[in-house]
């Protein structure tokens, strides 16, 4: 699989473009979570949104170094 792409390809571009919001996302919601400070389900539903950006974010470097041929750190 390493060998098929490069760097510049469409798809590691579009991996390190969902990684990148992902882990924007993510800070976000920390954001969200200190303005419904009185909200306990709404603060949690943000810790989640944001748990599952981390897990999106974790995702595409897995599959990036897949595609690159790169070891994963």
């Amino acid at each position: 699989m390493a060998s098929e792409h490069t760097p510049a390809d469409d798809v590691v571009y579009d991996l390190v473009s969902v990684q990148y919001h992902a882990l924007k996302a993510a800070q976000t919601y920390d954001k969200y979570q200190q303005d419904a400070h009185d909200h306990a389900e709404i603060r949690e539903f943000f810790a989640q949104c944001a748990e599952e950006d981390a897990r999106r974010a974790q995702r595409c470097h897995e599959l990036l170094a897949q595609v690159t041929g790169s070891s994963q750190s």
